[in-house]
């Protein structure tokens, strides 16, 4: 057995030591977009500080709680706080909750986060539905021994993120009148905000939005055999001529005005799955 396999049975026994809840589905809940935990209908919640291998979040609004219950009636377990490069974990300590919440039973993983808007269609406050990515971080979580079990060695990525999903995303926002776009994410490592080359570079590669986070967690997903969901909240616009220096409190805030539609749209696409 790979010391990988062996971590990930690790932590499933500590949290089976605390429920035996089986969920179907998994969401990572990104910056400023924790609302949805109060959407659930909580079976147990476990601090990651008790879940041997988990990281701990750094950031003052990712809560490190992982939610385990019923959204819409299906069964769940959320991650309300994820990790970051910037952080300074690896990318095998960022993926590490992926795998051990494919090993809880879940088929499908939903992904948010915030992200600044590259796309001049974009306004701040808009929701983007994510079918393609771009990793420009410069690293890769399946670098090193592969364990056959938990994946191929050369996962394929040509539908990073399911179409059928990204479709039905699109038509709950229609249907609920949300200013809501699908485009590709471009993932950097942060934890600076670019510059304006950057976002020119960045345009010219046809990337739609930018952010420092979700790349690896859909890499990890796709090797473990899941779906994936992603929608980003955009929470500023990166125009390399009107550029100024960015407020990272503005930058919140605009994520928690965005929350409730973003958990109107998690909510509806899962009742439908």
């Amino acid at each position: 057995m790979s010391e990988l396999k062996q971590q990930i049975e690790l932590a499933v026994q500590a949290i089976r030591k605390e429920t035996d809840f089986a969920p179907r589905i998994g969401i990572i809940l990104g910056t400023g977009l924790g609302g949805v935990a109060r959407e659930i209908q909580a079976e147990k919640t476990i601090e990651y500080a008790r879940i041997p291998g988990f990281p701990r979040p750094t950031m003052e609004d990712h809560a490190g709680i992982l939610h385990f219950g019923r959204l819409e009636g299906q069964p769940i377990v959320a991650m309300q706080g994820r990790f970051h490069l910037y952080e300074g974990y690896t990318p095998a300590q960022i993926t590490f909750p992926v795998r051990v919440l494919k090993a809880l039973g879940i088929d499908t993983l939903v992904v948010s986060n915030a992200a600044g808007g590259i796309n001049r269609k974009f306004q701040a406050g808009d929701l983007m539905i994510l079918d393609d990515h771009i990793n420009f971080m410069g690293v890769n979580p399946l670098v090193g021994p592969n364990d056959d079990t938990l994946g191929p060695r050369f996962p394929d990525m040509s539908e990073p993120y399911d179409k059928k999903l990204v479709a039905l995303g699109m038509d709950i926002a229609l249907a609920q009148g949300f200013r809501c776009h699908r485009g590709t994410y471009i993932a950097v490592t942060g934890p600076c905000l670019e510059t304006a080359a950057e976002y020119r570079m960045f345009g010219v590669m046809q990337a739609d939005a930018v952010g420092m986070s979700t790349v690896p967690e859909v890499i990890v997903a796709k090797h473990a055999g899941l779906r994936v969901f992603g929608v980003s909240v955009i929470t500023d616009m990166c125009i390399p001529e009107t550029l100024k220096p960015a407020d990272i409190n503005e930058i919140i805030a605009i994520a928690n005005e965005a929350e409730p539609r973003l958990t109107q749209l998690i909510l509806r696409l899962i009742s439908k799955m």
